[in-house]
């Protein structure tokens, strides 16, 4: 039996698992093994949310280990340290707890298809400090990290006699990611009063966020950009654009002009690459974010049993841009080598990969949510505000649990999800 394994369980990585088992898995045609290093996916554009504490793994997590039984493949809990592609193995490394006790050995996986999709980590360009002291929001564990930081920093202000304290943070980088942050800390400070800190509120929460580029949210559209800037105004968040920092330290930031920026708590959140192992593997071509190259149906361009999806994938469109690290592009990708992997079963024809940008939204927590659409006849976009683009946003979410579940599933999971929100307190505290 063929075995197809795949390396990495974020958005594009699961959804494949999902669609080959539910093919090749259920009629037994192939083995489908995926392999992650964390016991459960969440959506990657969630990951702020948890940082902020108004979403919860468990109520909005899948258990790798669970949808494995449940949907024909296996699981295998670690993380891949070496690949050898001539004898077609994956190597994982030692899997380690927190005591420091070994809980599995080193292990190899034959495959006859790989498939990479081990998404992105943050880029911190090689700044000084900032792997220090600067909190990332690559992974499920690294935001949970920051959410218990910031639970303490809530609890610290609190209880202080002077009433004029405050959390300073500072957000590096003014994407969706650091823009969202912003928007959901705002409210989650205001929320706070209503969970056992009755001191607590917004006014006390200064929020920085610097960027290097021109304006914020410099990869989407300028009207989506100045709308959301006119919403973060409105909260108080002091954006500065057009500032580089040069340096992270213990208290804050220092700037490439001299300037300070004192903050309490810093996440960065300033650009994205693929992880350094997959250059030190020296197996594949790669571009300057690290990414693997690939040919135009998805396998990279040394390795023809190699298939690369997601944010560590290098693909170049004919207008010479690369498609870009987004959910939206590791779903469709997913889709293409799901079609493809099955055809070399079927024995049909393989298609090539084509990029839809079908738009760009940004939704800032409960204060407002903008962004574009674009037209499916023409290049046209059509922006969008309120209501409107707060149900798009929602329903990329529920395509991508379609996806994960199944149709039948998956809408039994989102009214499961429902109905713990309505039950459930706003705010998590653990």
């Amino acid at each position: 039996m063929q075995k197809i394994v795949i390396v990495g369980g974020g958005a594009g990585g699961l959804e494949l698992a999902s669609r080959l088992s539910r093919t090749l898995g259920r009629k037994k045609q192939a083995e489908i093994t995926l392999v992650d290093r964390s016991r459960t996916h969440i959506w990657k554009p969630l990951l702020h949310e948890v940082a902020a504490g108004v979403i919860d793994k468990h109520s909005d997590g899948v258990d790798y280990a669970i949808h494995a039984v449940a949907h024909h493949y296996r699981f295998q809990l670690g993380e891949m340290c070496s690949l050898n592609a001539q004898a077609q193995i994956i190597t994982l490394s030692p899997l380690i707890d927190e005591e420091g006790t070994q809980v599995l050995p080193e292990r190899e996986i034959h495959y006859d298809q790989l498939v990479l999709a081990v998404g992105s980590v943050s880029n911190d360009f090689g700044t000084l400090g900032v792997a220090e002291h600067c909190y990332f929001l690559d992974s499920l564990k690294q935001a949970e990290r920051f959410h218990r930081a910031l639970l303490n920093q809530l609890i610290r202000i609190n209880q202080q006699e002077d009433k004029d304290a405050r959390i300073d943070v500072a957000i590096v980088g003014a994407g969706a990611t650091g823009t969202e942050l912003a928007a959901q800390l705002h409210h989650v400070a205001n929320l706070s009063k209503a969970y056992g800190m009755p001191d607590m509120s917004a006014s006390r929460l200064k929020i920085t966020i610097v960027e290097a580029g021109e304006r914020i949210l410099p990869a989407l559209p300028e009207r989506i950009a100045n709308s959301a800037r006119k919403a973060l105004h409105k909260l108080g968040v002091d954006i500065k654009e057009q500032t580089m920092v040069a340096e992270a330290d213990a208290k804050g930031l220092i700037t490439k002009d001299g300037g300070r920026i004192d903050a309490d708590l810093m996440v960065w959140a300033a650009g994205v690459k693929a992880p350094d192992f997959i250059t030190k593997l020296a197996l594949f071509e790669t571009n300057r974010a690290n990414q693997i190259l690939v040919d135009k149906q998805l396998r990279s361009s040394s390795h023809k049993n190699i298939w690369v999806l997601g944010d560590c994938c290098g693909f170049q469109q004919e207008n010479g841009k690369w498609v870009p690290p987004r959910a939206q592009s590791a779903h469709q990708m997913a889709d293409i080598v799901a079609h493809n992997i099955t055809s070399l079963f079927t024995q049909k024809d393989t298609k090539d990969f084509t990029y839809k940008d079908y738009g760009s939204l940004v939704h800032l927590s409960k204060y407002s949510t903008v962004g574009s659409l674009m037209g499916s006849l023409s290049n046209s976009s059509m922006f969008i505000e309120g209501r409107l683009a707060k149900l798009v946003y929602v329903s990329l979410y529920n395509m991508h649990q379609f996806a994960v579940h199944g149709k039948i599933k998956g809408a039994l999971k989102l009214l499961v999800k429902k109905l713990s929100q309505a039950i459930s307190p706003k705010l998590k505290l653990h």
